[in-house]
């Protein structure tokens, strides 16, 4: 089947409403400690993975000033269409889970607790919670590429009973400041080796350009990134990494025994090229394991975010083709648009 959008508009606002937005911060004003409460109490997973396979939310973008979302420069600063849109995939039993910063899973935190106080199961339990470590590069600055470590730390991510800790490295062989960034991320693996912490390696090469950083997406760039990546730190047994797909993407999955995640990119409007590229990466097998996907994902022009990301995690653990998943896709979307507001009054 075609994929096909029609008159579909999915609306954040029916999903998200302002008022379960005012709750938080009522919460974060009143009884902050709702947060570290929740993050005790919550089931975690006895494994990491359940099949070796796994779908992953990325939501870190506002903190190192990305914004863009389409032709809006700021819409991914909304924070009710941000956290609506990562609400509506996480709350989906199917989806594995969700990398955040701080103030992002926090405010999961305090939902999950909304949701569970008015009579709702905890849509965190078991699922994967991933704590983003380094936003210092931000976007567009002169310092982008001295991406230190300013939100999670290894001890907060072990404090917290998160599941894994999420950092990128990019590497530009032209700014000196690339070196800084290769010695935080190793100091922090080796930090998360003695928690027995995952580290999920964001591992990029680009290049500056007129526009501001760009990856260079070719075979070579990758396959050189990601032998460096993978030797950061005092042992590599907990690294997954998560890298582009590139055109010859079996070339780069022969690059290391490490598990490798998919990402998604841009926001392109359009789900099928991203499906299209993750149903052809999984079908290598081998190191390749998964997605982690970000803005395709939470803003997929008109469509559903809990629909895209399942058509992705079916992609993933259910080894479905493109047409498959753009079936499932258009059957999803729109569906169980209360599960929040049946919870939360």
């Amino acid at each position: 089947m075609a994929y096909q959008i029609g008159d579909y508009q999915f609306d954040v606002k029916e999903f998200f409403p302002k008022r379960i937005m005012e709750r938080i911060t009522e919460i974060r004003v009143h009884r902050k400690e709702i947060i570290e409460a929740e993050a005790q109490a919550r089931v975690r997973r006895s494994s990491l993975t359940t099949d070796g396979r796994l779908t992953i939310l990325a939501c870190d973008h506002p903190a190192r000033m990305v914004t863009r979302a389409g032709d809006d420069p700021v819409k991914m600063g909304n924070r009710q269409e941000y956290l609506g849109r990562i609400l509506r995939v996480i709350t989906d039993p199917e989806f594995d889970g969700v990398m955040g910063t701080t103030d992002i899973l926090e405010d999961l935190f305090i939902v999950n607790y909304l949701v569970k106080e008015g009579g709702g199961r905890s849509f965190l339990d078991n699922k994967v919670m991933i704590g983003c470590l380094n936003r210092g590069g931000l976007a567009g600055t002169s310092f982008e590429m001295d991406d230190s470590m300013t939100s999670f730390t290894p001890e907060s991510v072990h404090k917290m009973r998160l599941d894994g800790a999420k950092m990128m490295f990019r590497l530009d062989v032209n700014n000196p400041d690339s070196g800084k960034t290769i010695k935080y991320c190793a100091d922090v693996v080796t930090q998360l080796n003695r928690y027995n912490i995952p580290a999920f390696i964001e591992a990029l090469a680009v290049e500056r350009t007129d526009g501001g950083y760009k990856t260079r997406k070719t075979v070579a760039d990758q396959i050189k990134v990601n032998g460096v990546a993978t030797a950061l730190g005092d042992s590599s047994r907990g690294i997954w990494l998560k890298i582009p797909y590139v055109e010859g993407f079996e070339e780069v999955a022969l690059s290391t025994t490490c598990p490798i995640l998919m990402l998604g990119g841009e926001s392109r409007g359009d789900p099928t090229p991203t499906i299209r590229e993750f149903v052809s990466g999984m079908k290598i097998g081998g190191s390749v394991r998964g997605a982690l996907v970000g803005r395709n994902v939470h803003f997929p022009g008109r469509d559903d975010p809990c629909a895209v990301a399942g058509a992705i995690h079916n992609v993933v653990h259910r080894n479905f083709d493109v047409e498959q998943a753009m079936d499932y896709l258009m059957d999803k979307r729109g569906k169980e648009m209360d599960r929040l507001t049946r919870y939360i009054k």
